[in-house]
């Protein structure tokens, strides 16, 4: 059993790979380029792919004596993978569901917290050597504890945001979602993200990816977010339309943002990079020791399971 890794793991999980298979890893941390995923298909029976790497249908279909058999994908997303052209090509594809809930949703109480509080520019002013000391009407942000939170897609990790906004800091819980969820606590649902965002002070993005999602928050969303409002996105960049989102930040449209994902990644606008009303994570939402092991180790148990003929363990 052939394996490539095309990122970097961590120390637990590379020697998992080395003991179990003959395993190569590539010490690159950038995206596969085109000829990278041909020579993956082509070559190895499973490759363990992450983020941008863009195994489209095209890249695909260009490897027609393909060797790979699993797309172990490294990662709850999967959007970078063509799956219904892999399927086609005989090649399964996993994921790492279940590994990332908890991480990422911290992630996004960090990016609430920091965002309505103007913590990432606070710490800006400090470093400068510009701070003064306080005063009683000193960056004035936005109290977090009893608000509304609005969030778009109650899956594991909408649920585990929601969870933490209602019994951390006692706020409701507005959510849209294709059907009616019960999370374990008091939530409500909304017939459009348009209705949902007129309604809440916060409003996160926790869908997929994809076609079906992409610019689901644009200009109409943010036309109707209320001034005071803040935007999350700790889901997929292209979810958001980054330039209606920085045109309705430039005129004060809404308060702020928190990101940690971007429309065209690794690439943020200077524009976005300029603004002190948003707060700018590099793609943290999974960045633990314990959650990247984890997610490694469940990508290395999809590729025992090929190895052993066994019924994977996480098909997308």
């Amino acid at each position: 059993m052939k394996l490539w890794i095309t990122r970097p793991m961590t120390a637990a999980v590379e020697a998992r790979a080395r003991a179990e298979f003959d395993v190569h890893i590539r010490p690159d941390t950038g995206v596969l380029s085109r000829a990278e995923m041909e020579r993956a298909l082509r070559d190895y029976d499973v490759v363990m792919p992450t983020l941008g790497d863009l195994f489209s249908a095209e890249v695909i279909a260009s490897v027609p004596d393909t060797r790979c058999r699993l797309l172990a994908n490294f990662g709850v997303g999967y959007n970078h993978i063509d799956v219904s052209a892999a399927r086609a090509a005989g090649i399964a594809v996993t994921n790492t569901p279940g590994a990332v809930t908890d991480a990422t949703a911290d992630i996004a109480m960090t990016l609430i917290l920091m965002s309505a509080r103007r913590a990432g520019e606070g710490e800006r002013l400090v470093r400068s050597g510009s701070w003064r000391g306080w005063h009683p009407t000193q960056m004035l942000g936005l109290h977090v504890t009893g608000k509304t939170v609005g969030i778009i897609g109650l899956g594991r990790i909408g649920a585990a945001i929601g969870r933490r906004c209602h019994f951390g800091f006692g706020m409701k819980v507005l959510y849209t979602a294709r059907s009616d969820k019960d999370p374990g606590y008091p939530v409500s649902r909304c017939d459009s993200v348009e209705e949902m965002a007129a309604q809440v002070d916060f409003l996160v993005v926790a869908v997929p990816g994809g076609a079906e999602t992409r610019h689901l928050v644009d200009e109409g969303v943010l036309a109707a977010m209320q001034p005071h409002a803040h935007l999350i996105n700790i889901a997929r960049g292209e979810i958001v339309k980054e330039s209606a989102l920085i045109a309705a930040l430039q005129d004060n449209q809404i308060a702020g943002a928190g990101l940690d994902v971007y429309e065209f990644e690794p690439k943020v606008p200077e524009a976005l990079r300029g603004l002190d009303s948003v707060t700018l994570l590099p793609h943290l939402g999974t960045a633990t020791e314990e959650v990247r092991t984890n997610m490694g180790h469940m990508a290395l148990d999809n590729v025992a399971a090929l190895a052993a003929g066994k019924p994977l363990p996480n098909p997308v």
